[in-house]
């Protein structure tokens, strides 16, 4: 086995736990915001306050993470190949 094919199968199983990690993280964060949510509109029933949708904030939460694993990504490319899209002159 090469070191590049050893290095390429490191990086991917790195993302693939870290993918794991994350989506675990992301389900807990979502089952505690959304209980939150529900305790906050129990008490604040009488107030006109507006609340922010679940679903922005599930939406705004995952787009930050994966905007952070392409940046990532891309340093890790321009530090292997000194290109931040390898092949691409």
């Amino acid at each position: 086995m090469s070191p590049l094919s050893a290095f390429l199968i490191f990086l991917v199983l790195t993302t693939t736990l870290m993918l794991l990690y994350l989506s675990k993280k992301f389900k807990q964060e979502n089952l505690t915001y959304s209980t939150s949510q529900m305790n906050n509109s129990k008490k604040n029933s009488t107030t006109n306050i507006k609340l922010v949708e679940k679903e922005k904030v599930v939406a705004e939460t995952l787009n930050g993470r994966f905007a952070m694993i392409g940046l990532i990504a891309a340093i890790g490319a321009y530090l292997t190949t000194g290109q931040i899209i390898p092949g691409f002159v």
